[in-house]
């Protein structure tokens, strides 16, 4: 039997193009957590059968045990010294057995994730969940290749090498570095002012060692510009007529900030009255064609020109490499290789009705070799790799390709040539001058128009030429302040002050704009916020290197070094950890200095919200606060209890909780299809009962429910045996697509009907019933509960025009005949079948998770 070869790409799509390429398109697929591709070939000069598999991203991420998931029993203080553990991204898709599975009996592990070290740290992932690590004899490959054609692939294939464990250890060390820092500060400043003030309407007011710098040059520019104090100036322009062309003249001193000194120029020239032509120069001059094209040259050019954000700009330059249509788009480069094959690329779009026809004309003209640019060691510029047309990538995609194609036949293309004509006068002892631009080369420009030099005529002059002046103009003017940083700006000041990578750019600028730290404006510019003006004002009064770039310029060169093997990456950890620690500490007791500015902007809690429900501990009136996060506050009791996010909130008919005296809340999502269902604040933010395996809103992390701002017990998940709100009492039966229970919405009438506690599936009751409620009988058939339905005497279904009907929805035939299904696959009438659902029981209940709770990417 041939020994087994396991092949691991980043993405299923990959995993297909890898697979059909080695194959040549001979290979059977089965389906397993992610697909498996199988086919006979070589390998290493030997017969082997392949198996060609896939992650999705990473297979672990990192977070605190479960002790530390709860905001209130933590001090921040303690994640600086808490031990980190890795799980499953997405368990639910169980990667790690998968990839268990498939290596067994496996002699040969190939690793094709990307080529960069996010890439590089997914290849240790796989390798420890494979187990080839400790398997004694197995050998491991790591495949580079920089896009997903045949001749890469082949390229790849035949020059296996060592995945790098320095690169892999270097996103560890930013992955706990950037957990525990953005973590604990997160917490204290989110608890701390969340808990003062009622309008910051910002669920999380979170730091990051990334994202805070980047929201600094956006605050210093807006005070930059708050505090510009504009100057007035004026400017001599004489005019005149020569050859049928009128010429404004440029004065050589440019402006003044004197009035009387200029009219005195003015009166100078006046009195002359003539312009002497007293020099005349021709220049030859060029504009340099691109070098190759990076990430962050990408990203700019996205926001700049084309209109998209950054986040958007690396989906969609990701959806055009998994494709096939551009190579990597993840890459600091603007070098291309010796070894790059220029002319089997331009081939590759020969025939594209767009570019066809100037490809052609390189290929028969000759092709210039690019310019040299920066060799970053990583992924070649991003090139196109085959022809494609708008149909095929639809608008957004295609826009982004068609600049990557001519950026590409930029680089290849001649420089752009033109002459440079400059005449200068004098009148009057004072100096003035004219200048002409006329291309004689469009070079590059052809195919990038948008960075054509501009023509601009002017007649011929004689050295001595005397020319009558029009007419003299003082125009006056003021200086203006810069304008807000634009989202390229933006890119460019963190490119140059080593903030994160070309992979998380796109991240702290979208999670910025996420906080409401700034608002993205016309021109993509970058507006800050009150409440981002306020934390940046806030560290630079405690702690200026919170929101500085040195700090993290100085972070990622230890994790450059602990990249390249010149550093360890526990003593970078710990130091930087170390740090942050201290500064921690002193932020922590200086935060009145940052909570001055807050309270000149924002309304205190007692001053928000409006008057709602009665607190069940002093039995005075809270105030619901409906700015994110969304809570209520007694002024009373001093305690704020937060609420189910985006949705609205009203008092439930007064009715009150048995287990703690506070009222009931109604709270429903928007649209026609939203859920409703009730609440006890109290309960929601301390769930009552112990073993509670889900809640509302909430993450499930490393095995322990993870409680955030937002999430809590609802009545729909509450075990209470007797409260006729709980889900004991309201709950129908099992929710056939998921491990939840339908629960009765209370609000639903007319229009009444189920929905999962846990999913999205909606079950329609018989429409127009005055009443449908649940009762404590069980159908002896499926032990769903039995519903009493009282329906309007003008509809009534019932034969004998009675209106009252007792039966279970599944085994009624008649109230199953009435019931729809709106979400979800199968609702089937089941006779004497059980009607708890496909695991029996009323279900434990799945998990949400909350990605603004992750702290991932900050």
């Amino acid at each position: 039997m041939a020994p087994k070869v396991l092949m691991v790409a980043e993405k299923p799509s990959i995993a297909l193009s890898i697979a059909s390429v080695l194959s040549g398109g001979r290979m059977s697929t089965r389906r397993g957590s992610t697909e498996v591709h199988e086919f006979d070939g070589m390998f290493l000069g030997f017969p082997v059968f392949y198996k060609v598999t896939s992650v999705i991203g990473h297979v672990f991420s990192v977070d605190f045990s479960g002790r530390y998931q709860d905001w209130n029993a933590t001090n921040p203080l303690d994640l600086f010294d808490a031990p980190i553990v890795k799980s499953e991204s997405t368990p639910k898709a169980h990667i790690v057995r998968h990839l268990n599975q498939e290596s067994r009996g496996c002699g040969h592990l190939v690793l094709w994730l990307d080529c960069d070290r996010e890439g590089e740290n997914i290849c240790f992932e796989v390798i420890e969940s494979t187990g080839f690590q400790s398997k004694d004899g197995k050998k491991v490959y790591r495949a580079r290749f920089s896009s997903v054609t045949e001749k890469d692939i082949l390229k790849a294939m035949n020059n296996l090498v060592e995945p790098n464990k320095n690169e892999a250890l270097a996103v560890d060390a930013r992955q706990e570095i950037d957990l525990k820092v953005g973590v604990a500060f997160t917490r204290f400043q989110t608890s701390y002012f969340n808990g003062k003030y009622g309008n910051l309407d910002s669920r999380v007011i979170s730091y990051g060692p990334c994202q805070t710098p980047t929201l600094g040059f956006c605050v210093q520019r807006h005070l930059d510009i708050t505090t510009f104090k504009p100057e007035i100036f004026w400017a001599l322009h004489p005019y005149i007529i020569h050859q049928g062309y009128e010429l404004k003249l440029q004065w050589e001193r440019h402006r003044l900030f004197d009035s009387d000194v200029a009219l005195m120029f003015q009166n100078l020239v006046k009195e002359d009255g003539m312009l002497k032509v007293i020099g005349m120069s021709e220049k030859q001059e060029s504009k340099g064609r691109p070098a190759g094209l990076n990430t962050v040259k990408l990203l700019k050019v996205a926001s700049s020109s084309l209109g998209f954000g950054p986040q958007l700009a690396m989906q969609l330059a990701e959806r055009l490499y998994i494709q096939g249509f551009i190579s990597y788009p993840r890459t600091e480069s603007t070098a291309y290789p010796s070894s790059f094959d220029y002319k089997g690329t331009l081939g590759a779009l020969a025939r594209n009705s767009v570019f066809g026809d100037y490809v052609q004309l390189l290929l028969s003209d000759g092709y210039h070799k690019p310019r040299s640019g920066n060799d970053a060691g990583d992924h070649p510029p991003i090139t196109p790799m085959c022809s494609a047309t708008e149909d095929m990538l639809g608008h957004d995609a295609w826009n982004l390709y068609q600049y990557i194609c001519q950026h590409f036949l930029g680089t290849l293309s001649p420089e752009c040539k033109y002459t440079r004509i400059t005449v200068e006068f004098e009148s009057g002892g004072e100096s003035f001058h004219c200048v002409g631009q006329h291309v004689t080369v469009k070079g590059f420009t052809s195919i990038m128009p948008w960075l054509a030099v501009a023509e601009k005529n002017i007649p011929q002059f004689t050295k001595g030429q005397k020319i009558d002046i029009l007419r003299i103009e003082v125009e006056e003017g003021s200086t203006q302040p810069p304008d807000y940083l634009t989202e390229s700006e933006a890119i460019s000041l963190m490119e140059k002050n080593g903030i994160g990578t070309d992979a998380s750019i796109p991240v702290h600028i979208n999670n910025i704009c996420e906080r409401n730290y700034v608002q993205v404006q016309a021109g993509r510019r970058l507006v800050p916020t009150a409440l981002g003006i306020s934390l940046i004002r806030g560290y630079q009064c405690i702690d200026p290197d919170l929101c500085l770039p040195d700090i993290r310029s100085f972070i990622e060169h230890q994790i450059a070094l602990v990249a390249k093997g010149q550093a360890d990456h526990s003593l970078v950890v710990q130091h930087v950890i170390e740090q942050f620690k201290r500064k921690f500490i002193y932020f922590v007791k200086q935060i009145e200095n940052m909570d001055a500015l807050f309270e000149a902007e924002f309304s205190p809690l007692s001053d928000s919200g409006r008057v709602l429900s009665k607190c069940g501990k002093c039995l005075r009136y809270m105030k619901l606060i409906s700015s994110q996060p969304s809570r209520l506050y007694c002024g009373t009791c001093e305690e704020i209890y937060y609420t189910p996010p985006k949705g609205t909130i009203k008092l439930y008919k007064e009715l009150i909780c048995p287990l703690d005296n506070f009222e009931l809340l109604i709270f429903s999502l928007p649209g026609p299809e939203g859920k409703s269902f009730p609440f006890c604040p109290y309960c929601y933010n301390s769930p009552p009962f112990e073993g509670i395996g889900n809640l509302y809103g909430a993450s499930k992390t490393a095995g322990a429910v993870q409680l955030g701002k937002g999430a809590g017990m609802p009545c729909f998940l509450c075990p209470h045996p007797t409260c006729q709100h709980s889900m004991i009492s309201q709950g129908v039966c099992a929710c056939p697509e998921c491990d939840g229970t339908l629960v009765l919405d209370p609000v639903s009438a007319p229009k009444w009907r189920l929905y999962c506690n846990m999913c999205n599936c909606l079950v329609s009751l018989p429409e127009g019933a005055h009443r449908i409620s649940t009762t404590k009988d069980h159908c002896p058939n499926c032990d769903s509960t039995i519903l009493e339905v009282d329906f309007n005497k003008k509809t009534t279904p019932l034969k004998d025009g009675g209106t009252l009907h007792i039966g279970c929805i599944l085994c009624d035939e008649l109230l199953h005949s009435l019931v729809e299904m709106k979400h979800g696959k199968s609702f089937r009438y089941r006779g004497r079948g059980r009607g708890r659902g496909r695991r029996g029981g009323r279900g434990r209940g799945r998990k949400q998770q909350d990605p603004k709770m992750s702290f991932r990417d900050f």
